[in-house]
């Protein structure tokens, strides 16, 4: 075992590719977020930016694109 200091940094990243290895990505990134508080809003920030669509609407809408339409439009 290397009992080297490492940069913060680098100990940050060597630590979140040791929880992706042992647990897989998405559960990694659900064990850190155990840990850190934010002090964002996600359900606001997301209502801020989404439209009100429903699934119905979405999917609605999706289909009325033209096939060659870009994403972005």
């Amino acid at each position: 075992m290397n009992h080297e200091l490492l940069a913060p940094a680098e100990l940050r990243l060597r630590g979140f590719d040791a929880l992706v290895d042992a647990l897989g990505w998405v559960n990694a990134v659900r064990f850190v977020q155990q840990y850190e508080t934010s002090r964002l809003d996600y359900t606001a920030e997301r209502d801020r930016i989404l439209p009100p669509w429903d699934a119905a609407e979405l999917v609605r809408r999706l289909e009325e694109r033209p096939a060659d339409a870009s994403p972005d439009r």
